[in-house]
């Protein structure tokens, strides 16, 4: 049987988004196939063996003395293991065949931790180091669906010291993208720090709020039209699920929206023509190719009313949630929850070979 580590929490504004998402990867797991040992990340960054239940993960209560064990992964490749240190100083070494990141945002879709999980040798599920950075930065990944002839938003970014050194040109950026504007920081996920300005004081203000999130910020057009989403898994090869819509009912798909305000509908498929659907699939999978994805991703588009297709962003790791829409599209195809954990494993472990 196989010693599979999921990870959870993270020092990340989206700590909860996690905890969710890993108690429902961790009641779908199939425990006749792997031994399932858990680490869990604090808001501060602190790495611990967690041994209780799954209930105290979803509601965060799961950091407890008797429950927790300072732990940390080995980054000698002959160790593949988790080293867990107890109050004596002496240490055991818990041998780790696959990782299962359930980590959203910084710190856990950025790179960084993938960086550890390279230098540890031991397969992991989800996109590699590179990919994982240039899809966080959302100035990154624009400008590399520019390159690649990738329908997108106008956009803009620059640094907070650039702003503030007087050395950007607020006028020409309105001028060239017009109002609504969204305002977002480069690298954060589930729509932390975006606004939507509608006038140039509300600009001013959208910025300090992405400041307040990330160095950089990402300016867009607004695009008017539907937003739907593609989940694709896989390697060299990989596969593209359904079609699936937002119906939001705020101004935009924030992240109440996402995961406060039940009243955030779902279209699963969504209600599209085979010819389009077969286009954002194809879509889909050149971003995924383009961005050096593999394992699993969601790619996000705006259906705009002039009838482009329009990349919005990719998520390397996406929400695993029990509503999320990475397992519900792949669901909709046939492919339950538990299936999905075992092939995204296969995907960490064709890597490593």
């Amino acid at each position: 049987m196989k010693n599979l580590l999921v990870i959870f929490g993270g020092c990340s504004s989206e700590y909860p988004v996690s905890l969710r998402s890993s108690a429902s990867v961790l009641r779908n797991i199939d425990k006749s196939k792997y031994n399932v040992i858990t680490l869990g990340i604090t808001r501060q960054g602190g790495w611990y063996l967690y041994t209780g239940d799954i209930d105290s993960i979803e509601n965060d209560s799961w950091y407890q003395d008797d429950l927790t064990t300072p732990a940390v992964l080995s980054p000698d490749k002959n160790d593949k293991a988790l080293i867990v240190l107890n109050d004596m100083g002496a240490y055991e070494k818990i041998k780790i065949d696959v990782i299962f990141p359930v980590l959203h945002g910084k710190n856990g879709e950025d790179g960084t931790i993938q960086g550890i999980f390279e230098l540890s040798g031991i397969p992991y599920v989800g996109c590699g180091l590179l990919a994982s950075a240039m899809c966080m930065d959302k100035a990154v990944t624009n400008t590399l669906a520019d390159e690649a002839g990738i329908d997108g938003a106008k956009w803009a970014a620059f640094t907070e010291a650039q702003y503030k050194s007087g050395k950007v040109n607020l006028n020409a950026i309105e001028n060239k993208l017009g109002y609504p504007i969204f305002v977002k920081p480069a690298n954060a996920g589930s729509s932390v720090g975006i606004t939507k300005a509608h006038n140039h004081s509300e600009l001013l203000v959208a910025l300090d709020v992405a400041f307040k999130n990330d160095y950089k910020a990402v300016l867009e057009e607004t695009l008017v039209g539907r937003e739907i989403e593609c989940a694709v898994m896989g390697n060299e090869d990989p596969v593209a699920s359904c079609i699936g819509e937002i119906l939001p009912t705020a101004e935009f798909y924030d992240f109440d929206a996402k995961y406060v305000d039940n009243s955030t509908g779902l279209a699963i498929p969504a209600d599209l023509p085979v010819e389009i659907s077969e286009k954002v699939r194809a879509a889909a999978v050149n971003a995924y190719l383009t961005m050096g994805c593999r394992g699993l991703s969601r790619v996000d588009f705006f259906l705009c009313n002039d009838g482009r297709i329009c990349l919005n962003e990719i998520n390397t790791l996406p929400g695993f949630t029990s509503i999320s829409m990475f397992p519900k599209l792949f669901g909709q195809v046939g492919i339950p929850y538990s299936e999905l954990i075992d092939k995204l494993i296969e995907y960490a472990e064709e890597c490593a070979r």
